[in-house]
């Protein structure tokens, strides 16, 4: 809990005018949009629920934790009942599979509180029924955490947005803290889970560095938060692979290119998107 209200404070000390970049967001409606974001896709969680994911190996989905569990009642979904959309535009996939089962990190431990989200470990892999091999669809590479001011972008879905995902390429990393980032980027409900992409040099291929884990209104200013991805991201992979053999692991890539929050005594309140 000690940790958890010193993210809240350290949060709260950016909430300054103009400090969140809430602009430059966009909906790739058409398949010029979208091209190269094709491994970015919707989950249904058992018919009721939505996030975002996102392909890091052809039968590996990266999505948040806690998107596996009921957020009424607090259990598990069942994993087969989850389904992955890539590229889902207009009411077309461009390829889609089921899920065969869930891996969350060991440390995670889901609340129905929201004084008690926690980020770091929120994280888990689906692996796929079968492997999505389409070579209009090419799985993302991931990346160690980005430095404090990093240019970094957000492909999600959200509920105002659920037919077409929407991208926001200009917004930056404001801190880092005992595995977490806070970002300027605009997330809302059902950008759970939301590959958080660092942004190179033109040309360059985004590479994964965080997954959306929440949202904050830090005195009436929204950011994301997410976790630095390496340590807790190798760690799964590891269970993953002991517990049912070695996954396919994606090629390197040549081309160029609703929980409701409490609000804490430091005005900083925390929601689940």
């Amino acid at each position: 809990m000690r940790r958890f209200f010193s993210l809240l404070a350290f949060a709260a000390s950016f909430a300054t005018p103009g400090f969140a970049d809430q602009g430059g967001l966009r909906k790739m409606l058409t398949g010029d949009d979208s091209r190269g974001w094709e491994a970015v896709g919707r989950l249904n969680i058992a018919g009721k629920n939505m996030c975002t994911g996102a392909l890091i190996a052809p039968d590996l989905v990266l999505t948040a934790a806690h998107c596996v569990f009921n957020k009424h009642t607090g259990e598990r979904v069942d994993d087969t009942a989850i389904e992955f959309l890539a590229g889902w535009r207009g009411g077309r996939a461009s390829a889609y599979a089921n899920v065969k089962r869930a891996v969350v990190h060991p440390s995670y431990e889901f609340s129905l509180k929201s004084e008690e989200i926690r980020v770091r470990h929120d994280l888990a892999v689906l692996q796929l029924t079968r492997p999505i091999n389409k070579s209009s669809i090419t799985p993302f590479q991931t990346d160690v955490r980005p430095r404090k001011g990093a240019d970094i972008g957000i492909v999600s879905y959200a509920h105002d947005r659920a037919e077409s995902p929407s991208i926001q390429e200009s917004c930056n990393v404001l801190a880092r803290q005992s595995g977490t980032l806070i970002m300027s980027c605009n997330v809302d409900y059902g950008s759970s889970g939301a590959p958080v992409f660092l942004m190179g040099e033109a040309g360059e291929v985004p590479r994964i560095v965080s997954v959306v884990s929440a949202m904050a209104d830090v005195n009436g200013r929204k950011v994301a938060l997410g976790m630095a991805l390496e340590d807790p991201l190798a760690e799964i992979l590891t269970e993953l692979e002991a517990t049912e053999g070695p996954f396919q692991r994606a090629k390197p890539v040549t081309r160029r290119l609703g929980l409701q929050g409490g609000v804490s005594r430091t005005g900083a309140k925390f929601l689940r998107p």
